[in-house]
């Protein structure tokens, strides 16, 4: 016993002594965190039923208020259906003595429309007859316009168809010049075109002859020199480096010289190429001119098509109202037939008479017949 008491009453090493506040340290925040635990879940059931006490008791007050609001409502309602009866009552009053006042409006309205309508009628049968004196003294104005208008439709006639033939010689004059302004135009413009074509070709011809001769003489010079340096070479193998040099810069010289005729004749097939533009060019632009003057010809012949068809018009026109004034004349004599017959009948006069002056009366109305008959 003295030995395990010993033992037990043993001072404890630093590190155990950690280990065992660790350990108590850890059982302590166990227990914490079970008191929070129990805690948060203590507080969430004491929400959840404080919050269904609130809704219950918020719909309790809602029922309540509901009633109370009913109540008071129905009373605002009774007490405004009654004011409306009033009222309504009221309206209903002042429409029927309304409806009183307008009956006896609309009796002396009546007597008033009966008393106008009188005095319209009167007013309109005055107007109708100075509408009937009126219409009289018109035709009378009528007739004489009609006379005066006769005469001057024949003076108007004669001067119109002068002037349309004197229209129509100047048109034939404008249109032959024009003609033959085009074909004059047209010859030239052939002519021209014709020479530029013979002056670019014979260009041409020329330019390419000249560069053909200006190569073969430098490709002869160039064989020239290449048989000299094979002589040489073959001759002198000690100056080898200096003439393969020396034909080295010679060869890049004819080559450059040889590209540079290549550019020329690339500027010069350029030009050809422009220069065909340029014809095809004058060709379109002849050919706009020729397509500009054909359609002032054709407005020349439509303008023509028009005068003709105007020429026409007033041909009928006038061979219409020469058949009227025919028909109208026709029906005149036959009146006045009448009229001699009646004359004559009344007052009792020869035969011989009578036929004199029908005869008179007939020989007028012909030639005036004669006259409006003239061709147009």
């Amino acid at each position: 016993m003295s030995k395990k008491g010993k033992k037990a009453k043993m001072p404890l090493s630093d590190e155990e002594q950690l280990l065992l506040f660790q350990q108590k340290l850890l059982a302590e925040e166990e227990m914490a965190k079970k008191k929070e635990r129990l805690l948060s879940q203590f507080l969430k059931d004491k929400l959840a039923k404080e919050e269904h006490n609130s809704a219950l008791n918020l719909y309790k007050i809602n029922t309540q208020w509901r009633t109370v609001l009913r109540e008071v409502k129905t009373r605002e309602l009774h007490k405004d259906i009654e004011i409306l009866s009033q009222t309504f009552e009221r309206v209903v009053d002042c429409k029927d003595s309304v409806i009183k006042s307008l009956a006896t409006d609309l009796s002396e309205a009546e007597e008033q429309y009966a008393h106008a309508l009188r005095s319209h009628l009167h007013s309109i049968d005055q107007l109708l007859a100075l509408q009937r004196s009126r219409l009289n003294l018109l035709e009378e104005s009528y007739n004489m316009e009609l006379e005066a208008l006769t005469k001057e439709f024949e003076t108007e006639r004669k001067t119109i168809i002068d002037q349309h033939e004197k229209e129509i010689h100047y048109l034939q004059d404008v249109f032959m010049a024009m003609e033959q302004n085009y074909i004059d135009s047209e010859y030239e413009s052939k002519l021209e075109f014709q020479s530029m074509w013979d002056d670019l070709k014979n260009k041409n011809l020329e330019e390419k002859h000249f560069l053909r001769l200006h190569l073969e003489n430098t490709v002869e010079d160039l064989w020239r020199r290449f048989q000299d340096a094979l002589k040489n070479y073959t001759d002198a193998t000690e100056d080898q480096k200096i003439a393969f040099e020396t034909l080295k810069v010679k060869d890049e010289r004819s080559s450059k010289e040889i590209e540079a005729q290549m550019k020329k004749i690339q500027k010069l097939q350029d030009s050809i190429i422009i220069l065909r533009g340029k014809i095809m060019v004058h060709s379109h632009e002849n050919e706009d001119r020729n397509q500009y003057i054909r359609k002032d010809k054709e407005l020349v012949l439509a303008q023509l098509r028009k005068l003709k068809a105007q020429r026409s018009h007033a041909r009928e026109i006038s061979q219409e109202n020469l058949v009227k004034l025919t028909l109208e004349s026709n029906a005149t004599l036959k009146a006045l037939r009448k009229i001699v017959d009646k004359v004559t009948k009344g007052k009792g006069q020869s035969k011989q008479n009578q036929e004199t002056w029908l005869l008179r009366s007939e020989t007028g109305l012909r030639k005036v017949e004669g006259f409006l008959l003239l061709p147009a």
